[in-house]
């Protein structure tokens, strides 16, 4: 496999290209410390960083072994901007800390600094410095520089960087499709929320739902298993003021939204609310009004010991992220957000369904809501639930690929493979990310099933390792939908 190889040559002779047009004295001597001083017009290309692949990087300085920048930068950009600085490390330092590799040997550091500007000044230290976007869309930005580079001699700093785009690449028809999903409105402190129903725990449940919403909840009988301190509750009432809850009465009341990240999940358990006969039936608004209710004996609660999946897509102080574009192609990334429209008329969501596959082989297809950690969730433009960490032991395996063919998958390369697709008992719309990577990644071939994964595992063609990025594990809340229905 032919690879392409690009110089970042950090010396006289490139700054001096580079800064042309801005004085003509650009480096003045000072033993090892050489003086930078330059403006530029870049244009950002994929991020070559390991779990980057869905990223655009713009690189002013490149990271050289030895090499230290210290300076002040002024930019303006296309679009908004994170600002990266790396930082030389060894491999004991790597662990507990974000970092950044091209080909996992050669580590640094990462430090980004959010500002989601399109223009700023910053000053900064370190080994290399870029602007980022955690979106597959380009930008340009225009840079000045001002500063010193300290270690090495310019002249003599090179850095091989590989570029996995001449890799071999896999594009299914359809990889990407819109799944429009109808929203319910709840209730959370008297304040409006809007949801989605996906999964249920009891398949008769789920089936009633499916008939109410015209559209089909999956049944995940795994989730009844999940831990109690990753659930949260959903009061549903029986009867009292008629509405568009689920039952046809008053909207479902939750106990938390996405703004209390530490308590909010998207699995909740059903506990049916009754008007106790005699008693003036009227709107209850939150938990405490329930709660108030049942204490004074004018309603009855029953725990039924069903989990459903609702995932909160509007809350009264915020919502999901929408994608710059409502364009969904098979060429689309899963960074920049899930959902292309939001509508509140039609009570519907639209989301981006991403094909997979499942564990027998069949064409599966996954929306994402949220995940954990904190990372990955802001790059896909999900909820960042901290509760999606707890249930370890019941959530379903998926399986994503680090090399080998470049594709459609949440790490730029082939689509995943999920241990478990509707109709199985174990599955569960709570995922475990495992990675992986080809040992030869000139030897990589398409897998397309759990089968695969453990054949060419035994042969020792390749390596599968649970993900841990930022030091924890990595679990999204990825229902597997038909979204052609």
């Amino acid at each position: 496999m032919n690879k392409i190889i690009i110089l970042l040559t950090i010396g006289i002779a490139l700054i001096s290209i580079m800064t042309l047009s801005t004085t003509s004295n650009q480096f003045v001597d000072a033993g090892s410390t050489k003086k930078i001083h330059f403006t530029q017009t870049i244009t950002s290309t994929q991020d070559p960083g390991i779990g980057h692949e869905s990223h655009q990087l713009a690189l002013i300085l490149s990271p050289n072994q030895g090499t230290l920048y210290d300076g002040s930068m002024t930019f303006s950009a296309s679009e908004p901007v994170q600002i990266v600085i790396l930082h030389e490390i060894n491999e004991t330092d790597a662990k507990g800390q974000p970092t950044w590799s091209i080909d996992g040997k050669t580590i640094y550091g990462l430090s980004l600094i959010d500002l989601q500007k399109k223009s700023d000044s910053f000053e900064f230290t370190g080994a290399g410095l870029a602007l980022h976007s955690p979106n597959s869309k380009e930008f340009t930005t225009t840079v000045s520089v001002d500063g010193w580079i300290r270690g090495q001699p310019p002249e003599i700093i090179m850095q091989k960087i590989e570029s996995k785009k001449t890799e071999p690449s896999l594009l299914l028809s359809r990889t990407n499709v819109p799944a429009t999903i109808p929203m319910h409105k709840g209730l959370y402190n008297g304040e409006s929320i809007y949801y989605i129903l996906t999964d249920s725990s009891d398949k008769e449940y789920g089936q009633k739902l499916s008939e109410k919403q015209r559209w089909k909840v999956e049944t995940a009988s795994s989730l009844s298993s999940t831990p109690e301190n990753a659930l949260q509750k959903i009061f549903v009432f029986t009867n009292g003021v008629q509405g568009d809850g689920i039952y046809g009465f008053q909207e479902e009341i939750f106990s938390s939204t996405p703004s209390q990240e530490t308590e909010y999940s998207a699995l909740n358990l059903v506990v049916e609310v009754t008007w106790k006969k005699g008693q003036n039936m009227v709107l209850l608004e939150s938990v405490d009004d329930v709660i108030n209710a049942h204490k004074g004996g004018r309603v009855e609660f029953n725990e039924t010991g069903v989990i459903l999946n609702t995932s909160q897509i509007i809350w009264p102080d915020g919502q999901m992220q929408i994608r710059d574009s409502n364009e969904i192609t098979d060429e689309l990334s899963y960074g920049g957000g899930q959902i292309t429209e939001i509508n509140k008329d039609e009570m519907t969501v639209t989301f981006v369904a991403h094909r997979g596959w499942g564990p027998d082989g069949r064409t599966t297809y996954c929306i994402i809501t949220d995940a954990t950690p904190s990372a990955p969730a802001e790059t896909m433009g999900v909820i960042h639930s901290t509760t999606s960490s707890t249930p370890i032991s019941n959530a379903a395996d998926l399986f994503q690929f680090q090399n080998g063919i470049k594709g459609s998958g949440l790490l730029g390369f082939q689509p995943g493979i999920t241990s478990a697709a509707p109709g199985d008992e174990n599955y569960n719309p709570m995922w475990k990310i495992y990675i992986v990577e080809w040992n030869d990644p000139e030897s990589a071939k398409i897998l397309e099933s759990k089968n695969d994964i453990d054949s060419f595992k035994k042969d020792d063609k390749i390596t599968v390792s649970i993900a841990r990025p930022m030091n924890s594990e990595y679990i999204i809340n990825c229902p597997l939908i038909d979204p052609f229905q």
